[in-house]
């Protein structure tokens, strides 16, 4: 077994690796960016390198310094975790040519199944079931839109050396071809340094479910059974599930053959994924399902963990083990399912404003209590600790919570609960959305497609599962309970509305959901309280304290709430059982007098660079029509129009960074 390996990535995944190689007695070498100094993966090996800029081409990517630091600490071989550098069969062979072990497949394998269109005619060759598409190496825009006309639309425009969900555009009409096969492209070779796409048939009702594989020097080659990963969002994965709901036994054997049939086509090593498009006719006839293959991932897939609960296996150490010489641990028929697995990604993002990602600090980071990591029960997978900023040179992805329980419905329960008890203070996030997916109705009676959040976008967008008066109730609990805290236990020096006699009422200003709101809170003096809302009926309960200051019992109108509260500023963020929402508290002597908000601002969503503009100075744009396009976060994002109007200048231009909230133009 290796002494010392060389961990050619960053974040959760270097965590992973590392904590495995630790068990196993093996050295870690962490490498970092500038932005990465002080991060968790660095903390988490026991020697670090330090390769460049914050932006991955300056480091992450530079793998001739990668190789230098493998040499100069004595590293045997190099774990390239996932994106990166884990696909790219260059620096395979240059890991092979500086005498480094690549724990991963052989380049030629890398090779063959990285680019999309060489895969799909390889699969074609081993039987393995196809959509219908081009995979061509002419890519003359004509010829691509010809072929899009004849598959027919909606066609599916997929970077051909991609991954991601990054150079990916559904089209759904003839003439929105060439602004779309534009944009796929520019973000191809701005991800993966090749422009090149294939066009396929987009599968209606579609679900995405993906067989693990793993193959040795030795000829063996198993599945370890499937994953579901069909919630997405902009192409990329939100949730995933082991073993796949609805999969029968006969189905199971035909892709996990499909799969090994097309690891052995490319004399596969280590562990990989075959992903599979799935065709259904209805949620509830598995029998239906025919499956056609999309492509093979070379490498570790983020929802690993999911597998490895429901098998109970290690497969950071089957990798390891693999790569240095030994067979398979297990056989096929060795092979079992036990239980089922659920995993969430949790990512710093805006799902009410189309998933923008977001950039910032995590001034509250409160997780769930792990259980061991054998089975475990509860599982998070992070490259991140409260008060680490999420930046925007990298992916969005906090962390990955992970649950495994005896059913789906257990594994359904214990993944609500755990999001419930993930608090996060900082920056936008997807923790309450996630919960919105869970508790939905087509989630829990597994009806799956890869559209399953847009056709449940009623339940899962703009919600706010705790209300106004529990949420003002909440932060005027908290604030009493400060003031008691501050002030003793004497009655006439407390400023908490307590009298010897008669009513006594105390205002509270706030903004809910960006509408500023008031309330009046009348205290009593047998200790009763009645709480009215500008607007609302009157409502009236009692506070009750919990013992250990972690939080607060609110009850009103015979409804008992627990809640916790962390503070940015003067917004409140309110954690509840039933969820989560934020009050912003209003000083009147600080917000009187306030601005209305300037009209006729463009401003950039996030940190990012200015990839194009739509429009120049003069020209008459209408509302919702597209002026600029700005990447960030490795993905593409379009600015439009609020409202008609002139285009009075342009204050960048393509190429140029800008920070979040910079004015890119002026629309008079």
């Amino acid at each position: 077994m290796f002494k010392k390996i060389l961990i050619a990535n960053r974040g959760e995944i270097a965590c992973r690796v590392a904590a495995t190689a630790r068990r196993m007695g093996i050295q870690t070498v962490a490498v970092y960016s500038d932005a990465d100094a002080g991060a968790k993966h660095v903390q988490a090996c026991d020697e670090a390198v330090h390769v460049g800029g914050s932006a991955p081409k300056d480091s992450y990517l530079r793998w001739e310094r990668i190789l230098q630091a493998a040499k100069d600490t004595g590293a045997e071989a190099v774990h390239p975790g996932y994106g990166f550098l884990s696909e790219n069969e260059d620096f395979a062979k240059a890991c092979a040519a500086a005498g480094l072990v690549f724990i991963g497949p052989p380049a030629s394998a890398i090779l063959a199944m990285g680019l999309k269109a060489e895969s799909k005619r390889l699969m074609e060759a081993a039987g393995v079931p196809l959509v219908p598409g081009y995979h061509g190496a002419d890519q003359d825009p004509a010829l691509l839109q010809a072929e899009a006309d004849r598959i027919g639309y909606p066609a599916l425009i997929k970077a051909s050396a991609g991954g991601g969900g990054k150079g990916m555009r559904v089209v759904e009409k003839s003439e929105d071809f060439t602004v779309a096969l534009a944009s796929c492209q520019r973000e191809a070779i701005n991800s993966f340094g090749s422009d090149a796409v294939l066009i396929e048939k987009y599968v209606q009702r579609p679900r995405h479910i993906e067989i693990q594989v793993f193959g040795d020097t030795h000829g063996n080659c198993v599945f370890l059974f499937e994953r579901d990963c069909s919630v997405q969002r902009r192409h990329q994965k939100v949730l995933e599930e082991a073993p796949a709901p609805g999969m029968t036994e006969t189905l199971r054997a035909q892709m996990g053959a499909a799969a090994v049939a097309a690891a052995k086509a490319v004399n596969y090593v280590g562990a990989g994924t075959v992903e599979f498009i799935v065709e259904q006719t209805a949620y509830d006839q598995p029998e239906s399902m025919r499956f056609f293959f999309m492509e093979m991932n070379t490498r570790l897939q983020v929802e690993h963990p999911v597998t490895e609960a429901i098998t109970g296996l290690d497969l950071v150490e089957w990798q390891l083990r693999v790569a240095c010489g030994e067979p398979l641990p297990l056989r096929q028929d060795q092979l079992r399912i036990h239980g089922h697995a659920m995993e969430a990604r949790i990512c710093a993002e805006n799902p009410d404003n189309n998933f923008l990602p977001a950039t910032g600090t995590l001034q509250v980071y409160r997780k769930p209590q792990a259980s061991s990591f054998e089975r475990s029960t509860v599982r998070i997978d992070d490259g991140v600790r409260e008060g680490d900023t999420i930046s925007p040179f990298y992916d969005s992805m906090v962390a990955k919570l992970i649950v495994h329980g005896d059913t789906r419905a257990q594994a359904l329960a214990r993944l609500d609960t755990a999001l419930a008890q993930t608090h996060i203070v900082g920056l936008n996030n997807n923790v309450q959305f996630l919960r919105y997916v869970v508790r939905s109705d087509a989630f829990a009676k597994a009806q799956l497609d890869t559209a399953l959040i847009q056709r449940e976008a009623a339940v899962l967008f703009q919600q706010d599962k705790v209300g106004l008066p529990a949420a003002v109730a909440a932060v005027v609990a908290h604030s009493l309970q400060a003031e008691k805290a501050l002030q003793g236990q004497d009655p006439f020096s407390r400023r908490d509305g307590w009298q010897s006699h008669g009513v006594a009422q105390r205002r509270f200003e706030f903004v809910w959901q960006d509408q500023p709101r008031s309330a009046r809170l009348n205290c009593l003096h047998d200790g009763a309280l009645s709480l009215s809302l500008e607007g609302e009926e009157a409502v009236s309960g009692t506070l009750n304290f919990a013992p250990d200051g972690a939080g607060l019992w609110v009850q009103w109108d015979g409804a008992r709430c627990f809640s916790q509260i962390d503070w940015q500023g003067e917004t409140a963020h309110i954690f509840t059982p039933q969820g989560a929402t934020r009050i912003t508290v209003l000083d009147p002597l600080t917000h009187a007098g306030e601005a209305a908000q300037e009209g006729g601002r463009l401003t950039a969503p996030m940190p990012g660079k200015v990839v194009s503009f739509a429009v120049k100075a003069g020209d008459k744009v209408k509302a919702g029509q597209a002026l600029a396009v700005m990447e960030a976060m490795k993905m593409e994002h379009t600015i439009s129009a609020p409202k008609d109007g002139t285009v009075a200048e342009l204050l960048y231009a393509p190429g140029d960074q800008v920070a979040d909230g910079a004015e890119l133009l002026k629309l008079g």
